[in-house]
């Protein structure tokens, strides 16, 4: 594994509840007047989703039907996904694939200590 294996992302999701959606994105749209942009979803827990262009990164305003709390979720690039992958089991964190469906099939999703769900996904070629 590479010294520096892990850097952050630039996609931040926050999982809303159906309850709370609208008047969130209104607040971004509204109030804070960023950078907020329906995206079409195909996704079987998040049933529609915002992006708001937060500085260098893009916050997602996930709405999703069968939460009742929100959670934020953080996104890691790493050079070699598989090999990322080999290390973090190696230091007993372990993949949870099963909480939504990925985007891709070079990404994974794990846990911090604390519950916080990160993505970790191939580095992007700059300008991407």
């Amino acid at each position: 594994m590479t010294s520096q294996p892990f850097s952050g992302g630039i996609n931040i999701a926050i999982k809303i509840p159906k309850s709370k959606y609208e008047a969130t994105v209104a607040f971004y749209r509204d109030i804070l007047r960023l950078g907020v942009q329906e995206k079409p979803i195909t996704n079987p827990t998040v049933s529609r989703t915002h992006e708001v262009r937060f500085g260098d990164n893009i916050v997602w305003l996930d709405c999703v039907d069968n939460y009742t709390h929100s959670e934020t979720w953080l996104e890691l690039v790493t050079p070699d996904v598989q090999e990322a992958t080999e290390y973090l089991k190696a230091m007993n964190v372990h993949t949870c694939d099963e909480l939504e469906q990925l985007p891709d099939n070079n990404a994974h999703w794990i846990m911090d200590p604390a519950g916080t769900v990160l993505i970790v996904n191939q580095e992007r070629p700059t300008g991407q």
